[in-house]
This record gives C-alpha cells, structure tokens and sequence, in this order.
C-alpha cells in the first residue's frame, strides 16, 4: 500500500466511524447529513487504489485495511438496522392515519369515516 492509499483509507476509516457513532445512536438525519464526505472518501479510496500495481501491503497497510474491513461491517449492518428501526415508525404511521373501520351507524346501515382522525406527527429524530 502507498502513502497515497494509506491515507485515502485513513480518511474512509475516519469517516465511517463517524457515521457508525451516529448509527449507532439511530441520529438517522446526522448519518444521511455524511453521505456526502462519505462518497468522497470513498471515491478518493478507490481512485488511489487504481493507480497502484498489487503489491504485498506494508504492515501500516494490512493494519488501515483491517480497521477498514470492521468498519465497512459494522456500517453495513448499522445501516441494516436503521433502515429496520425507520420501517417500523414507517408502518406505525401508516396504521395510525389509516380510515376507521367499516361498523354500523345508529340506522343500522354500514358507515365510513370520512377522514381520518387527529394525529400529531414530530419532525424530530
């Protein structure tokens, strides 16, 4: 591994902790607000990675490859998580703004509430 890719790795490592911690929080809009640092770490890691012939890694390298390798994991099944969790409050919403059922009105004919009854929402994770 070259400096160069060292570092690119160095930079994909940092930024995936960072998105982990706040995964791991479930601060869902904190973690979509790093997608962007992200995706250029993640670019600039590859583009070095592309300018290199493959060569045995240096112990620097095997050791930034490693962290690398956990935390690309432990971001992947964060984001499994999180996109379980906001499932959840997705259909809990869904149920709750649902019409009333069918039931009988005082004539004994079949009734339908015309929309749905009050519900407060918060925009706030």
């Amino acid at each position: 591994m070259s400096p160069a890719l060292i570092d690119a790795a160095i930079r994909l490592a940092d930024a995936l902790a960072r998105e982990n911690e706040a995964l791991a929080a479930l601060d869902l809009p904190r973690a979509a607000g790093m997608l962007a640092d992200k995706q250029r770490a993640a670019d600039a890691f590859f583009a070095a990675q592309a300018l290199l012939p493959d060569g045995l890694p240096t112990t620097a390298g095997r050791d930034v490859a490693e962290r690398l390798g956990i935390l690309a994991e432990e971001n992947h099944r964060l984001l499994e998580r999180a996109i379980a969790v906001q499932g959840r409050v997705i259909g809990t919403l869904a149920r709750a703004v649902r019409p009333e059922t069918l039931g009988y009105g005082a004539r004994g004919g079949r009734t339908v509430a015309s929309r749905p009854s009050a519900i407060a929402l918060s925009a706030r994770a």
